[in-house]
C-alpha cells in the first residue's frame, strides 16, 4: 500500500469527527486498547506530557514542544486537527511524519487486522500510528495532545510526566455535557494518580473540582495565572514572575494573538513542574522557544496575518471562549471597515457564537468543502436573526475574494469561525 492508498483507507474506510462529527465520537478505550496490544503496547517504549483543554491546547503543546527542542530533547508532537496535511498530527522535533511511515503503518494495520476485525475510528487508529511512531523513533519526550474531551480521549493511555489542562468553555456540548462542570469533569480524566497537573485558567465553576480530583489522585496541581504573573513591556516582550521572582526576561512570543499571554503562563508553568521533576530546560530554551514556536513546530492559523494592504488575518477559534478574545482583538486591530469572511460546521450551536460577533463587519458567508459545513444560505439566515448582514458564497475562495474588491487598504478581513475554513484560507 502506498501513501495515496493509505489516505483513502483512512479518511473513507474509517469513521471520522473531521468529516461525520459526533457520529465518528467513540465513548469508550476499548478499540484503543485492543489496539495498543495489537502493536506491542508503543506507549509505553516513550515518556510524555498530556495537554487538555477546551481552548489552548494547541498552542501550548506546540509552545511546549518548541522549548523542549530548544532544551535539546529529541521531542515528539502529536495535535489534531490537521490543516491542510494529514502528517501534521504527528512530528518529531517539527518534521513531519515521513509518507513512507504512513503507508507502512496501514498496510501492517490492515494485514495484522484480518483476524483481530477491529474497527477503530480514524482518530483512534491516529493516536496509534504517532504512539508507535514516537516509540519507534526513540523520543526523549513527546507532547501530547487531547482530541476531545479527556476520560474518554484515545490519547489518556498515556501515563505522561505532567498533565496540563489549559482552560474550560462550552464546546461539543452535544458529547462532553451542556454545563461548563460537566465538561471540566470529562477534562480531569487525564489527571493520573501522583502526576502533577497544571491548570492554565483558575475558574469559579471548576477550581474547586479540578483541586478535588487532584487531591484524590494525590497529585499536586497548580494554577498557572496565580502562580505566575506576565509583565508585558513596551517592544511586547514578556517578562514571566514567579512569588516576586522573575523567572524568564524577554520573551518575544511568535505567536501574535493577545490570549497567548495565557498560553505562555501555561506552557511556563509546565517548564517550571518538568525542571522540578529532572529535565534541563536553560533559561534560554524558554525564551528561545516561545519565540520560535512556529519556526521550531509548524504551527499555523494562530492570528496569522496572511496578506497586507488590507491586512488578512485568520484564526482557528470556533467557539464562544475562542472567539470572545478573536473579537476583542479585531476592534484593537481594526483602522478602517472590518470584512469578516466566516463559516461553521452543521454540529455546532450558532446562537451563541453569533451573539459575539460585530455588528459593524460586512459578513461573507461561506462553507468549507467538507460533509459538516453548515449551509452558507443557513448560516445568512441564522446570522441574519443576530443583526449580522453580509451575502454568502459557495467557496471560501470566492468569499475572501469578494472581500479584497470591497476592501480598501485600511480595512481588515478576518477569516474564521470553523477550522476548515482557515484551512482553506491557508
Amino acid at each position: 500500500m502506498n501513501y495515496v492508498a493509505a489516505l483513502e483507507y483512512l479518511y473513507n474506510h474509517l469513521p471520522m469527527f473531521q468529516r461525520l462529527g459526533p457520529a465518528a465520537y467513540k465513548n469508550s478505550l476499548d478499540n484503543t486498547l485492543a489496539l495498543d496490544r495489537m502493536l506491542g503496547h508503543p506507549h509505553r517504549g516513550f515518556k510524555s506530557v498530556h495537554v487538555a483543554g477546551t481552548n489552548g491546547k494547541g498552542s501550548v503543546s506546540h509552545m511546549l514542544a518548541s522549548v523542549l527542542q530548544e532544551a535539546g530533547f529529541r521531542t515528539g508532537l502529536y495535535t489534531s486537527p490537521h490543516l491542510n496535511d494529514f502528517r501534521e498530527r504527528i512530528k518529531v522535533n517539527g518534521k513531519m511524519i515521513g509518507t513512507d511511515a504512513v503507508a507502512g503503518f496501514v498496510t501492517k494495520f490492515v494485514r495484522k487486522n484480518k483476524d483481530l476485525k477491529l474497527s477503530p475510528s480514524f482518530f483512534e487508529l491516529t493516536v496509534a500510528m504517532a504512539f508507535e511512531y514516537f516509540r519507534d523513533s526513540k523520543v526523549d519526550i513527546a507532547v501530547v495532545e487531547v482530541g476531545l474531551g479527556g476520560r474518554l480521549d484515545s490519547t489518556n493511555i498515556i501515563t505522561p510526566e505532567i498533565s496540563v489542562i489549559t482552560n474550560i468553555s462550552l464546546d461539543h456540548t452535544n458529547l462532553l455535557g451542556n454545563t461548563i462542570e460537566k465538561i471540566a469533569i470529562e477534562k480531569a480524566g487525564i489527571i493520573k494518580e501522583n502526576i502533577p497537573v497544571i491548570i492554565g485558567e483558575t475558574q469559579p465553576e471548576t477550581e474547586e473540582l479540578f483541586s478535588r480530583v487532584a487531591l484524590e489522585k494525590n497529585s499536586a496541581i497548580c494554577f498557572a495565572d496565580r502562580d505566575y504573573l506576565p509583565l508585558q513591556n513596551i517592544d511586547t516582550s514578556y517578562t514571566v514572575t514567579s512569588e516576586c521572582n522573575v523567572l524568564y526576561r524577554n520573551i518575544m512570543p511568535d505567536l501574535k494573538g493577545a490570549y497567548q499571554e495565557k498560553n505562555i503562563l501555561t506552557a511556563v508553568a509546565a517548564i517550571e513542574c518538568l525542571k522540578q521533576k529532572g529535565y534541563n530546560i536553560p533559561v534560554c530554551a524558554v525564551v528561545n522557544g516561545l519565540g520560535n514556536v512556529i519556526k521550531n513546530t509548524g504551527l499555523f492559523g494562530r492570528w496569522q496575518v496572511i496578506g497586507l494592504s488590507p491586512k488578512i488575518i485568520c484564526d482557528t477559534a470556533h467557539n464562544v471562549g475562542g472567539l470572545k478574545w478573536v473579537v476583542n482583538q479585531l476592534e484593537k486591530e481594526r483602522k478602517g471597515k472590518l470584512h469578516v469572511v466566516f463559516g461553521m460546521v452543521n454540529d455546532k450551536e450558532t446562537g451563541p457564537v453569533l451573539d459575539l460577533l460585530p455588528k459593524h463587519a460586512n459578513y461573507y458567508f461561506t462553507r468549507a468543502q467538507v460533509e459538516r459545513a453548515m449551509d452558507e444560505k443557513l448560516l445568512k439566515e441564522k446570522a441574519r436573526q443576530h443583526l449580522l448582514y453580509g451575502n454568502c458564497y459557495p467557496t471560501v475562495k470566492e468569499a475572501i475574494e469578494e472581500a479584497r474588491k470591497n476592501s480598501s487598504e485600511n480595512d481588515l478581513i478576518f477569516i474564521g469561525g470553523s477550522t476548515f475554513i482557515v484551512a482553506e484560507a491557508l
